[in-house]
């Protein structure tokens, strides 16, 4: 199971976080966001991250072309679409070499139609919660929903994720699950993560993969 941790901003925070076995960061490009990276975002910021990690450019309703230009003056690894983004933008941004992943928010069930339109376009899809704003809510979805999911499209879990879930998490028979997505509750603050805290969820994940494969 691999881990994406998203919403950082701050140097000294990203530099800590990415001392972390983590595979995925992830850095809101949307301004409405509590976790905004802000307009003076620098790319030297990205210096103190190891290759392994995986730069993710999160966009909500941009123009493709304004996306484009972010991940290359931010060399970002993927692009992360959290809005209502068509088919077409998709296909656009693909066509230039950028990976994708698609966000889908989900309450009580899976847009299984628009997930087929997708499945050929993108690389990930990302499950989260259903709310008024774009993510970063906190809260959970029922996740048994994607015992049901039949797609051949690996996904990111999302959406209130906290330690004390992991266990569940692994009981559940959840087919193209391969990451998960923690942002709010290993926060101090909006932005500010608690590094330690990412340092037990790392630990409890290594766990947990390992009993797993007994």
């Amino acid at each position: 199971m691999k881990l994406k941790v998203c919403g950082m901003r701050t140097p000294d925070n990203i530099a800590r976080v990415g001392k972390l076995s983590l595979d995925f960061m992830g850095f809101i490009f949307y301004p409405e966001s509590k976790r905004y990276v802000g307009d003076n975002f620098e790319v030297s910021t990205f210096e103190s991250l190891p290759e392994s990690i995986k730069k993710v450019g999160v966009f909500v309703n941009e123009k493709p072309t304004v996306i484009l230009e972010k991940a290359r003056k931010y060399n970002l690894d993927y692009v992360q679409l959290h809005g209502g983004e068509s088919l077409e933008d998709c296909i656009f941004l693909k066509e230039t070499g950028i990976e994708i992943i698609k966000v889908f928010s989900v309450q009580n069930n899976l847009p299984i139609n628009e997930l087929e339109r997708f499945s050929e376009v993108v690389d990930f899809f990302l499950f989260d919660t259903q709310s008024s704003g774009f993510g970063g809510s906190g809260k959970k979805f029922d996740w048994s929903i994607l015992e049901k999911y039949s797609g051949n499209t690996p996904y990111f879990l999302s959406g209130g994720i906290d330690i004390d879930d992991i266990e569940h998490i692994f009981s559940l028979n959840l087919p193209g699950l391969c990451f998960l997505d923690v942002n709010s509750k290993f926060e101090i603050s909006p932005g500010l993560k608690d590094v330690d805290k990412l340092e037990e969820l790392v630990l409890r994940l290594d766990k947990d993969s390992s009993l797993e494969e007994i």
